[in-house]
């Protein structure tokens, strides 16, 4: 990893507003989620729109020209072409190589970060990538239901990977996918599987719907657990690492995942407070918050970790350059 960008939308809702919303108490949202508000972009924002300013300032600190774009995230722009295309488009960067999506849901952004070190250890003619993960989840909230109206937020943030010396950057990897549970969160009609039909509305199938007690347990037992894969394989102890990233969930989840790996909660970023669930977003948005706070000194052990629908869960373990 060579730069760090990030952006939220200015637009802010509050507890008190989810609790009208959904006919509950703002304390109970709190309580529930640790989350104290969350970004909202306007109608008129696209994901690539609220990217372009994340992508720009990691662009202005990459370490030379950008070889390959990826965006990760499940709230495209369209159905197609591809989002990043249009993210490139942006940037002025057309021609300048690829571009592509990976949609793993919330863990895009694990799973983009294997994707660029593949593409950097394989392909001669690419040396920086652009890694940029994103979602808008707002516009896809039924907002009576206060299970997924309290949680989740719009956001993006980005990297840039290259080469670095030996003994930096991606030390381990851990991948994994668990499709028991696929439909256990999701955004179901819209697709070939389920066509967006007027009895499809009715039951708002075109909005979020999650399963929060199966998707925290999954969460909270599969994410530590590649959490360990990932930081073996970098021949690392839980005690080495300086800074823990986790998918921000929510709060109340990340102290449950502290406890299970027991480790410090304060070396575990926490952005969701803020922020709330802001999905591909919240992993880079939460590592550009942490820099800018307590700035990253070289040699720094990181670990990236998330969980996603489908359902996905990764880790990553990088020592900082």
């Amino acid at each position: 990893m060579r730069s760090l960008g990030a952006y939220v939308p200015g637009g802010v809702v509050t507890n008190r507003t989810v609790a009208d919303w959904a006919s509950t108490e703002p304390e109970w949202v709190a309580v529930a989620t640790g989350i104290m508000e969350r970004r909202v972009a306007p109608v008129s924002e696209s994901t690539s729109a609220m990217c372009e300013p994340a992508a720009r300032e990691a662009v202005e600190g990459a370490a030379g020209p950008i070889d390959a774009l990826i965006l990760a995230t499940s709230t495209a722009d369209q159905v197609t072409p591809a989002t990043a295309t249009a993210l490139q488009r942006r940037l002025g960067l057309d021609g300048d190589g690829m571009a592509f999506d990976l949609n793993a849901a919330c863990g895009g952004f694990v799973y983009g970060l294997a994707v660029a070190r593949g593409l950097i250890n394989t392909l001669p003619n690419v040396q920086n990538v652009l890694l940029v993960g994103a979602d808008q989840y707002s516009k896809y909230i039924n907002r009576s239901h206060r299970a997924t109206v309290a949680l989740f937020g719009d956001g993006a943030g980005a990297v840039t990977v290259g080469p670095v010396p030996d003994g930096y950057g991606i030390q381990g990897v851990a991948l994994a996918a668990y499709s028991e549970f696929h439909d256990e969160v999701g955004i179901m009609a819209g697709g070939t599987r389920e066509p967006l039909t007027p009895e499809a509305l009715e039951a708002c199938r075109d909005k979020l719907h999650m399963n929060g007690k199966v998707v925290r347990r999954v969460f909270v037992e599969k994410v530590p657990a590649l959490a360990l894969q990932a930081a073996d394989e970098a021949g690392w102890k839980l005690a080495d690492i300086d800074r823990f990233v986790f998918h921000q969930g929510n709060p109340v989840m990340l102290r449950e995942i502290a406890d299970v790996l027991g480790i410090d909660p304060d070396r575990v970023g926490v952005t969701g407070d803020l922020y709330g669930n802001t999905g591909c977003g919240s992993m880079p948005l939460t590592l550009h918050h942490m820099n800018r706070v307590a700035p990253l000194r070289r040699g720094e052990k990181i670990l990236f970790a998330a969980a996603g629908a489908g359902m996905t869960v990764g880790a990553v373990a990088l020592t900082w350059w």
